[in-house]
């Protein structure tokens, strides 16, 4: 109960700490948009920034008419995305933003097998009060968590 109440607050007061790029990402609901946040943080070195960037990347296969192309750019990101959780394991943005891709893309793509380790880890850091607080509701949202 406590958690539910943590999270219904966390909605409903802004939080001061949340990065640009957080809201950012969560409101490009376009290809422009999703093309304009690639354009605007693809440079940064910042692993948190290249979660969303790299997930954005991956989605742009949507917009692909051949589908060995569709395959080859979302395999290319995928593989992106796989090496830096690798070398971060413990970054909550990426494993949030694997998450929100496994439990959304077509299941021909085989791309699901972490989805129980990150829902695990996701929610074991949603427990903790820490500097991704901000993030939390995010969560909730948009996984199945």
């Amino acid at each position: 109960m406590t958690l539910f109440l943590f999270h219904i607050f966390m909605m409903l007061v802004p939080n001061m700490n949340e990065p640009d790029f957080i809201e950012e990402y969560h409101s490009a609901l376009t290809k422009v948009k999703e093309q304009q946040f690639i354009a605007k943080y693809e440079s940064s070195s910042n692993i948190d920034i290249q979660a969303y960037v790299i997930s954005f990347k991956m989605k742009q296969a949507k917009y692909e008419l051949m589908p060995w192309n569709k395959m080859k750019v979302f395999s290319t990101y995928k593989n992106q995305l796989e090496k830096l959780i690798s070398e971060h394991s413990e970054n909550v943005h990426l494993r949030y933003v694997r998450l929100v891709i496994q439990e959304n893309v077509p299941v021909i793509l085989n791309y699901s097998s972490d989805i129980e380790n990150d829902k695990a880890y996701l929610i074991k850091m949603m427990k903790l009060q820490d500097n991704t607080d901000y993030l939390d509701p995010y969560i909730t949202k948009n996984t199945s968590i």
